[in-house]
């Protein structure tokens, strides 16, 4: 955590992830960013080859003028075949990545169950990789799966990344939705290794949502809020579900209302001007104005 800012100057940088625009692709996500004013974008690497190749990426934050404040690691089932099968791989490749694109964080999942070995070393695996690099890699809370209203254990050590010694952790909102989780309890628990937030919305539906903040129950608002108040120094990411977008106006109506409403959230508030204690309105007792 740093001092806080100034006033009216958000703490920290807003970025958009480029998994934000699917079924568009990475490079769309870019000109998206540029013109709707984003600080930044998350890279999540996954199918599109755009997304693989620093030395693309690199060329389209030069043309846009945008910056690569993070990279995703390839975590999901989809990407599974993305820059190797071994896991261990795709952390090692995500970490150059971002050495390479000046981005500071690697934002990676736990592992799946199935993945024993790698689970049964990630927790020690996680912390050796952050003593070798300036990188963070930043620990993602996640969700059981549910089927039929029964919970299926699908990650581990576990979803929940508080309960391991990670050095680093990112926060999901829309996670949180989906685990039922008390989102303020994660936020404290996460404490001062909290370096990296999703910002986006859920509710309790089970499904991973990925609302426009402010549409569901999660309480966006406050956490950015604290965020401000704290000095919090690493990167608000909207991750946000546009793929029903009707139309790419629709969508950029979206991403702009999920960068305008973080960022007046995590404008730290102007503290109230002070005034004469026994008189709140600045009057002085006995002395009629003019007007009075």
């Amino acid at each position: 955590m740093v001092e806080q800012s100034p006033i009216g100057v958000p703490v920290a940088k807003v970025a958009l992830s480029t998994a934000s625009v699917y079924p568009l692709d990475t490079a769309a996500a870019f000109a998206i960013a540029a013109r709707l004013g984003y600080d930044g974008v998350e890279v999540m690497v996954w199918t599109d080859p755009i997304s693989q190749d620093p030395d693309a990426l690199r060329a389209l934050s030069d043309r846009y003028g945008v910056p690569i404040l993070a990279v995703h690691a390839p975590c999901l089932l989809i990407t599974r075949g993305v820059w190797s099968t071994d896991p261990w791989e795709k952390l090692q490749r995500s970490r150059r990545a971002a050495e390479l694109l000046g981005a500071s964080t690697v934002v990676v999942h736990p592992p799946f169950r199935w993945q024993r070995s790698y689970a049964r070393a990630f927790v020690e695996g996680v912390r050796r990789m952050e003593s070798e690099t300036e990188v963070r890699f930043a620990v993602e809370n996640m969700y059981p799966w549910r089927y039929r209203e029964r919970g299926v254990q699908a990650y581990a050590p576990g979803w929940d990344p508080t309960e391991e010694d990670y050095g680093h952790f990112t926060l999901d909102l829309s996670h949180t939705a989906s685990s039922r989780s008390d989102a303020m309890a994660m936020v404290k628990r996460m404490g001062d290794r909290l370096s990296h937030v999703h910002i986006a919305d859920g509710t309790a539906s089970g499904t991973d949502e990925h609302l426009v903040p402010g549409r569901g129950t999660q309480p966006c608002a406050e956490i950015l809020a604290d965020l401000a108040r704290s000095g919090f120094d690493g990167t608000v990411v909207a991750e946000i579900n546009t793929r029903r977008a009707m139309s790419g106006a629709e969508r950029e109506k979206d991403l702009a209302e999920a960068l305008e409403f973080t960022r007046r959230h995590l404008t730290p508030a102007e503290p109230e001007p002070p005034g004469n204690p026994e008189d709140p309105g600045g009057r002085v007792p006995g002395v009629r104005r003019p007007g009075d």
